[in-house]
Parts: C-alpha cells; sequence; structure tokens
C-alpha cells in the first residue's frame, strides 16, 4: 500500500469550500420548498424503434427516487432489476419526469395498469429494440423556483447574465457524495481495504456484496478528485484558458482531442474555445490505457498529479479496482436560460422582470428560473454561481 497520511476517518471537504467563478455570492434563497419548485424533464438522445422486447416508459414522478421507481416498476411486473433501464439518476425531492424501459411481453405488458399511484403517473410507452443505458440521454430541461430570494433584484439579474455569458464550472453536485460526504467516507475505507488486505472491511458494511453500492462509491471517488482539480484551475484562473498539455471536448459530444506533437495554439482554436465550441477538460482517474490518445501532458499534466496525488487511497484504490480514466469537460453553457420575477406567494408566473428592478426583494419575490442542461451537468451547481440555497 502506498504510504498516505490518509485514513479512514480522513475528512473531506463539502461543496463549500471549491472555488467559485469570481466570489462567494452575497445572494441567498429557499430552495424545495414544495415538490413543484424543482421540476425535470428528461431528453433521450435516440428515436424509438417501435418494435422490440423493450417497453420504454415515460414516467412523471414526484418525491421518489430514480431506485424506488425501478423497484416499483420491478414488483409490478415481475420484471427482473437487471433489466430494468434508465438514463440517469433524478433529484427525489421534486417533480421529474423520466424515461425507464422494461423488459416485457405484450402479454405482461398488461401489469403496468396497475403501477400508477398519487406520486406516479405513466405518460408515454413505446417499444424499443434496446434497453435504456445510463447516458443515453440527451439533455434535462428544468423549470426551479427560488422562494424569499434576498439580496438586490439587479444582482441576481447580474449573476444570471454573466452565467448565461461565461457558463458555470461543471462540478459534480452534493447528490454524489452522500449526507454530510458519507459515500467518501465509505470509498474510503473500501479503498484502504483493498490496498492492503489485512485491513479488514467495516463489520457493518455490504459494500463489497452489492455491485451498484460499489460503483456509486467508484463514482463518488472520481468526481471528488474531479472538483479538487477544477477547483484548482478555477484558482489558478485557467478552468477555460487552454494549458499546454491540456485534452479537449468537442461541445454536445463524448468526443475528445489533443493538439498533434508540434502544434501550437492558435486564434481559430481560442475563437472556438470561447464560443463554447470546444472545452478544456480534466482527469476522472483511473488506470490509463496504453492505447488511449486523450491524455493531458506537460503543465495540464502536472496539475493533475499535484491535485491527485494527495489522495493517494483514492487515486490508487481506484485503480486497483480496474477503473479506466476518462475526461469530463470543465464547463457547461445552460441553453435557452430565462428567468422572471413573481410576487412571493403568487402561483402565476407572470414576467415582471423589470419591475423593480434595482430594490432590495427582502423576501418579497420569488425567482423562476428556465433552462436546459447537457447530460451530466448539475443544476446545483448552475445555483451554486448564483446564491446561497436553504
Amino acid at each position: 500500500m502506498p504510504e498516505s497520511t490518509e485514513s479512514t476517518s480522513a475528512q473531506f471537504a463539502g461543496l463549500d469550500a471549491l472555488a467559485y467563478v469570481h466570489d462567494l455570492p452575497a445572494l441567498s434563497a429557499s430552495l424545495k420548498q414544495q415538490f413543484s419548485d424543482f421540476r425535470v424533464d428528461e431528453e433521450l438522445g435516440f428515436a424509438f424503434t417501435g418494435q422490440g422486447e423493450h417497453v420504454c416508459i415515460n414516467i412523471k414522478k414526484t418525491d421518489l427516487s430514480t431506485i424506488e421507481v425501478a423497484k416499483r416498476l420491478s414488483e409490478v411486473t415481475g420484471a427482473r432489476k437487471s433489466s430494468i433501464g434508465y438514463a440517469g439518476m433524478k433529484d427525489k425531492r421534486g417533480e421529474c419526469t423520466q424515461w425507464f424501459s422494461v423488459q416485457l411481453t405484450e402479454l405482461e405488458e398488461r401489469a403496468l395498469q396497475n403501477f400508477e399511484s398519487p406520486s406516479l403517473q405513466i405518460l408515454e410507452t413505446h417499444r424499443n429494440s434496446r434497453k435504456i443505458r445510463i447516458g443515453s440521454h440527451k439533455s434535462n430541461h428544468f423549470q426551479i423556483r427560488l422562494r424569499d430570494c434576498i439580496g438586490q433584484q439587479s444582482e441576481f439579474d447580474d449573476r444570471l447574465s454573466r452565467i448565461k455569458r461565461e457558463g458555470v464550472p461543471n462540478y459534480f453536485g452534493s447528490q454524489r457524495f452522500g449526507w454530510q460526504m458519507s459515500n467518501m467516507t465509505q470509498v474510503q475505507a473500501l479503498m484502504i481495504s483493498e490496498l492492503d488486505k489485512s485491513v479488514p472491511a467495516d463489520a457493518d458494511s455490504t459494500v463489497s456484496k452489492k455491485r451498484f453500492k460499489r460503483g456509486m462509491l467508484y463514482s463518488a471517488a472520481r468526481s471528488y478528485l474531479f472538483n479538487q482539480l477544477l477547483s484548482q484551475r478555477l484558482e489558478s484562473r485557467s478552468w477555460n484558458t487552454y494549458l499546454p498539455g491540456d485534452v479537449l471536448n468537442l461541445n454536445g459530444t463524448d468526443r475528445c482531442f489533443v493538439l498533434p506533437d508540434g502544434a501550437e495554439w492558435d486564434q481559430e482554436l481560442q475563437q472556438r474555445l470561447d464560443q463554447f465550441d470546444i472545452h478544456i477538460t480534466g482527469v476522472l482517474p483511473g488506470l490509463i490505457d496504453m492505447k488511449d490518445k486523450y491524455v493531458s501532458r506537460g503543465e495540464s499534466a502536472d496539475i493533475e498529479e499535484a491535485v491527485c496525488k494527495q489522495y493517494d487511497t483514492l487515486l490508487e484504490g481506484l485503480k486497483r479496482c480496474g477503473l479506466q480514466a476518462s475526461r469530463r469537460a470543465f464547463r457547461f453553457l445552460p441553453s435557452e436560460l430565462k428567468w422572471q420575477w413573481i410576487d412571493a406567494g403568487d402561483d402565476n408566473e407572470n414576467e415582471n422582470a423589470d419591475k423593480n428592478e434595482n430594490s432590495n426583494t427582502g423576501g418579497a419575490q420569488d425567482l423562476i428560473l428556465d433552462f436546459s442542461l447537457p447530460k451530466g451537468a448539475y443544476a446545483t451547481s448552475l445555483l451554486r454561481e448564483l446564491c446561497i440555497t436553504t
């Protein structure tokens, strides 16, 4: 096992310790006071075949996690949990529509008539030849109501305009890390036991027996290391500035590229970066395939190594467990970002953004946000740059 000052009691900093684009917001608002305050609609990235052994179901869920919905589908239809697919996790506390797939015959499909409840509604169904896989969605559309906004309305507007223009740090949200970073404490213990077999795993833990739980903890470790790297690049003001050896991502795709040996960063590439056609990426740590062409080098690699080496147990544990390294863009740009102000307690979303433009909201107004995000981007990362939410 590599030498490290880390231990099972290692303290992992929360998201409030990560750097901001400009500064810590002095604004505040209340989030998710009602389920309807947080609405998410998932858009898939493919068309249905219209036939096949899988039934794709668009489900509206309220105050239920994605896993709870999948469990309910399994109970009602008798389908194995492993045959149920979905593109990604959606927030529990909110009104969310997302797609699930279940492997069912036409006769078995009739069982879906027993699925609905006050918190679950089937919006539409389609036959498809393939199961819905993680990451197969294109985007998520959000409508979020921030209640009792405290601070100058003009400051909220200015920050939103800046977000719309400059983009947002692509941090992983708090959902990845569990209550009070509990996933990080668990994955630290798991990695120590993986690296040193003489150290027994927690006797109360069933992690080693649960493939899903282990996968979730691996994701938490990689996400935490990525967040630390992005925070470092923000502090050095290089999160949206090319450094020698950076790996770049083509907007809206999973494709990456690096500059050929001897090539220089030029005005055309800078223009593409400024226009959000390409993005700088950071590493999601793990094993690096010798054939992988998209590996950071030079100054960029030095920064990644320095940040990740602070968490040797996580870094080496991910490699020992066979996780393959990948890349993630450092930023995202919300599409079609709109907002409007309404009187607090008023459910009529009448646009009045010009009303009392320079007044202090003093808790008298609510703010409605409407935008779409690419897959993998967190709405909470956008909200973090706008205001403190409670």
